[in-house]
């Protein structure tokens, strides 16, 4: 057989065969050299390399073909070369011209350049690099997908012999396929201020393969069909339960489960896994890498999300093998716990005891997501957009959490920590100097009265209206009741909540928003349906509309909890004027019904409109006559005016609020509201950061809500401000070409000593 045609590779063979390699003697050097010189045999490949990773460069181990002398002098940064290349993105290339790549790089002292085609697969351990694997041919060769598999395969048998050390004499390769024990560093952005200091946490806790050769095959075989069975009757159980015990996960997820746990591709796949000489468990846990690489060239979000589903059906396979009790982090939470996820639904956020959990890392997430927004609500420091950072944190690593500067430090060395005590000195001396102006009048430096109002969603955030001297609660996210539940709320429990929340109030307004449900707040206990774009879907009122009974029930809860009090009700999401009419028919029905009864009602109902979709500025000569009020709110109406995901971390810190078309648009809605008389709110995060509140009182705005950590900071700002000024400054900035105003207004602000 030529060396340019391949064979079908015999993975079972060759472990068996790199099982006697390791039992011989030798150095590292010697013993790796045969490892690879198997390989290329059994792949009929003139060229095999291992590069292993050390620090952040992948150093020529061992090759069988290229200069030996390049051994140990051969080094790539990760992302550089074709095999940088592969330990950047952790996924598989094969290429039949491997030179015409334009991620190619030559090394002259490899003596490569004879070979056109390259295999090359990352050696992962607990999903993490520590190498890469490299077959090369002279020939153009196409390789197959089976040889692909058959690499990985190999591999993994690799990564267990790095990490238990039998290819080492020391600790180097030992200590390479472990996170690090060195200090790390990363930058992120903000999604939620303050600062923390604690103990790593995994929201999706790692599953380790002890064991990846297998000795027993058959029983092997045995030990697989014997979890998935198992998992069978788990998924089963769970759907034969009444939909309203159903805890954590919807109905439509389960089904899905189902579906998967019975395909007969994926346990085919897993059969010749185990076939090929692996475990149950790293047979498994070979699939679904598998799954994860074609995760990452997918970009339909149906799709994503249903190799997602495969992706945590393999991850309970592991649990039903390994024998792990099936708990999630949030069970054995630390005392002071640093949560790392890739990202979180604010659900899911809320499993979490807040007693404990000091902060949240994020390798996704954007300001305007939910998650940041319930973050911010409950004083939980945030950063996103750290990415990699899981692969460098082992749990109990200590981790400092940084929100005001979007840092994050693991492992800090003691100098960080000091810093850290000595920056949570300076911010408890700024939290008390903001306590002392607790009575200070919210009234601008020309005497312009500014209602300063909070945003809540929980029991306990009533204690902010106390704390802050807050005029009231602007927005009051009802959804957060139905999120943190199992099962649906009924209409009593519903009442008791809303009357506590009036009770602790008192005199001050408490503005109720109906149920936004959707997009990524999903309740578990309803069934969520497939959408490109659920921003943009099927929620809020569009959804309530839709289920009018779940609306009905809520509005009729308001209104017996407001009996003999004032109640403020308010639709989010309204599109057009239409919707508002319908809703507030309902209303006006529920209203009815308990007049007929003759039960009490409130002493007065003012009913207001979330204004989030343009287009319904264009409508508002229609609307402010049916309404008492509207509140803006700015997170949804950024991402609908720039059309800009505000889940997508690429766009996150694109559009900036402070644009002059942002500007313009709330200006001339605000005049549109106070010409015919109607109060007008920002309850989005726009008014929580001192300088976009300077520019909010610039544009006439006199009523602000936001969360209420963020009422010291603000009401500083404003008694140092002079509104006219700023008015007459900012009159000039509407038309602007430029991307932002950032820049005038902090110059506005340091000229006029406005304390931002």
């Amino acid at each position: 057989m030529t060396p340019g045609r391949a064979q079908a590779p015999g993975p079972r063979g060759l472990l068996r065969r790199l099982r006697e390699v390791m039992a011989e003697a030798g150095t590292v050097d010697e013993r790796l050299a045969r490892v690879v010189r198997n390989i290329a045999a059994n792949m009929v490949a003139e060229v095999c390399s291992a590069y292993l990773l050390r620090g952040d460069e992948l150093e020529l181990y061992a090759t069988e073909g290229l200069n030996p002398d390049a051994v140990h002098k051969t080094r790539l940064k990760v992302g550089e070369g074709l095999v940088g290349d592969i330990a950047a993105h952790a996924r598989p290339l094969a290429l039949a011209d491997a030179q015409s790549h334009p991620q190619f790089a030559y090394k002259p002292e490899t003596g490569e350049e004879v070979y056109h085609s390259l295999l090359g697969v990352p050696i992962l351990r607990d999903n993490r690099v520590i190498g890469v694997l490299v077959v090369q041919n002279q020939t153009r060769r196409q390789y197959a997908d089976e040889e692909v598999e058959a690499l990985e395969t190999i591999a993994m048998v690799l990564a267990e012999m790095v990490a238990s050390g039998q290819l080492s004499g020391g600790e180097d390769l030992v200590a390479a396929s472990r996170a690090s024990t060195m200090p790390f560093r990363a930058d992120g952005r903000t999604l939620s201020e303050g600062l923390a200091i604690g103990i790593a946490v995994l929201h999706e806790p790692r599953i380790h393969v002890e064991k990846t050769m297998a000795d027993d095959i058959p029983r092997e075989k045995l030990r697989l069909d014997a979890a998935v069975a198992s998992m069978r009757d788990q998924v089963n159980k769970m759907l034969e339960t009444p939909d309203n015990d159903i805890v954590g996960e919807s109905r439509d997820i389960l089904e899905t489960y189902k579906m998967f746990a019975h395909d007969t591709g994926w346990l085919a796949k897993l059969h010749q896994a185990v076939d090929s000489g692996l475990t149950a468990e790293a047979a498994v846990q070979r699939v679904q890498g598998d799954t994860r690489h074609r995760m990452q060239a997918i970009t339909d979000p149906y799709l994503r999300e249903r190799l997602a589903d495969l992706d945590d059906l393999a991850n309970r396979l592991l649990l039903h093998l390994t024998g792990r009790p099936q708990h999630t982090a949030a069970e054995n939470l630390p005392e002071n716990a640093i949560l790392m996820a890739r990202s979180m639904g604010p659900a899911e956020l809320l499993d979490y005891d807040r007693r404990k959990l000091q902060g949240v890392i994020l390798e996704e997430g954007s300001s305007m997501s939910h998650v940041a927004i319930v973050a911010r609500a409950l004083s939980i420091p945030v950063v996103g957009g750290v990415e990699g950072v899981i692969a460098k944190v082992e749990p109990g690593d200590t981790v400092v959490v940084d929100g005001d500067h979007a840092q994050v430090f693991v492992r800090p060395v003691s100098d960080v920590v000091s810093a850290f005590h000595q920056s949570v000195g300076l911010r408890k001396a700024r939290l008390a100097k903001y306590a002392a102006q607790r009575e200070d009048p919210s009234i601008t430096a020309d005497g312009t009265r500014v209602a300063m109002l909070v945003n809540a969603g929980l029991l306990i955030d009533l204690s902010h209206l106390d704390e802050t001297n807050a005029d009231g609660i602007g927005l009051y996210r009802t959804e957060l009741q139905f999120m943190v539940r199992p099962t649906m709320p009924k209409a009593d429990a519903q009442t008791a909540i809303y009357r506590r929340v009036i009770e602790h109030a008192g005199e001050r307004p408490v503005v109720f928003r109906t149920l936004d449900i959707g997009g990524d707040k999903v309740l578990p206990y309803l069934v969520k349906y497939p959408e490109e774009n659920p921003a943009m879907g099927w929620r809020a009122i569009r959804l309530t509309l839709d289920r009018p009974a779940l609306l009905k029930v809520q509005l009729r809860a308001l209104l017996e909890a407001a009996a003999g009090s004032n109640l403020h009700v308010m639709f989010p999401m309204i599109a057009e004027v239409d919707e508002f009419r319908r809703a507030r028919r309902l209303l006006d029905r529920e209203v009815q019904r308990l007049v007929n009864l003759r039960k009490p009602v409130p002493l007065k109902v003012q009913v207001g409109s979330m204004l989030e979709v343009p287009a319904l500025a264009w409508q508002l000569p229609a609307l402010l006559p049916l309404v008492d009020f509207i509140s803006v709110g700015s997170n949804d109406l950024m991402q609908f005016m720039f059309a800009a995901d505000r889940g997508n971390t690429k766009l996150a810190d694109r559009y900036d609020p402070l644009s002059p078309a942002m500007l313009s648009f709330l200006h001339w809605v605000v005049q549109q509201c106070h010409a015919a008389g109607t109060p007008i709110t920002m309850c989005g995060e726009m008014g929580s950061r001192p300088l976009e509140a300077m520019a909010l009182l610039g544009l006439g705005f006199r009523r602000l809500s936001m969360p209420a950590n963020a009422i010291g900071p603000v009401k500083e700002m404003l008694r140092s401000l002079s509104v006219p000024a700023l008015a007459e400054f900012m009159s000039k900035l509407y038309a602007s070409p430029e991307h932002s105003v950032r820049g005038p207004l902090e110059e506005f602000a340091r000229e006029n000593g406005v304390i931002v």
